[in-house]
């Protein structure tokens, strides 16, 4: 971005200045950090810029999305929510309360993914419960599918989806279907080479002991899978492997305490086959991968 020096009205330097003032009012921990992490994500710049372009001026809507990002901070608010957007890969989307913030495991579930299916264009990919519409366009924008859908029963979450669609159209080589219904239910009549998913897993006696800005913010349709955390993910993959084209890639991100019975529901599932549970960056058990058999047994 390039930064534009100005005479009079605020700067980039006397914004920071005002948000951490505003921020330390309100009782927030290291508000000048929390202020440059406003400015930054508003900007959509890395978080030194703000430092570096004190006397670059604010024009009045950035402004006002400033002071209105300070006080949902001030609210609990995560900084995805509070700004209005999060970085995700290469892409720059849009989010609110309707969608889960786009979290680095699942960048690394599309890697995985892309990783798959190297060497190969073509094919359909489906992305079950899109949310903000993450996975759908980093596949779209990163791998040589010919389509890619996004699924979600929140109507919600596929407006939110939508707005990411039209402003990612730029960088996307294929086209972004999205569909409302539940899990595989809206595409049901395609065969897809992969299907990968980050469904709800939390199991609901765990509410209480997530985070604030978690229980408190994010929607609960995309975080909880019933009584034990695992009943969105049995179904998809008993749908899955009706959905799947023989030989297709079935990729999810699970709970790290349930990583084994996530791959356990799979490995029952006789149409699968390479079933395989991946580590996360930070070494915990988070995907599970499988095969669609090229055959059913028999």
């Amino acid at each position: 971005m390039t930064a534009e020096r100005v005479a009079s009205g605020l700067t980039v330097a006397q914004l920071l200045e005002e948000l951490a003032r505003g921020l330390q009012a309100r009782g927030i921990a290291e508000p000048f950090s929390e202020s440059r992490e406003i400015v930054a994500a508003l900007y959509d710049v890395p978080r030194f810029w703000p430092l570096m372009n004190g006397s670059a001026g604010v024009d009045g809507p950035t402004q006002t999305r400033a002071r209105a990002a300070l006080e949902k901070r001030a609210q609990g608010a995560p900084l995805a929510y509070a700004v209005g957007r999060a970085s995700f890969r290469h892409l720059t989307l849009d989010v609110d309360e309707r969608v889960l913030i786009p979290r680095p495991e699942t960048e690394q579930l599309v890697e995985l993914v892309l990783d798959e299916v190297a060497g190969t264009p073509g094919g359909v990919a489906v992305d079950v419960g899109t949310g903000s519409g993450a996975i759908a366009l980093a596949l779209a924008a990163e791998g040589s599918f010919s389509r890619v859908y996004g699924t979600d029963v929140s109507l919600d979450a596929l407006a939110v989806a939508r707005q990411n669609v039209v402003a990612c159209a730029s960088l996307l080589r294929a086209p972004v279907d999205l569909l409302h219904g539940s899990l595989l239910g809206p595409v049901r009549d395609v065969q897809a080479r992969v299907i990968v998913s980050n469904p709800p897993y939390i199991a609901l006696s765990e509410a209480a002991a997530l985070p604030a800005s978690v229980r408190d913010w994010e929607p609960a349709v995309a975080l909880y899978g019933g009584a034990d955390g695992l009943a969105p993910t049995a179904r998809l993959v008993r749908e899955a492997a009706e959905a799947l084209a023989p030989g297709g890639l079935f990729a999810i991100e699970v709970d790290i305490r349930r990583a084994s019975l996530a791959a356990e529901l799979v490995s029952r599932e006789r149409r699968f086959r390479d079933i395989r549970v991946e580590l996360d960056l930070t070494g915990r058990e988070r995907f599970v991968l499988a095969r669609r058999q090229e055959r059913d047994a028999e």
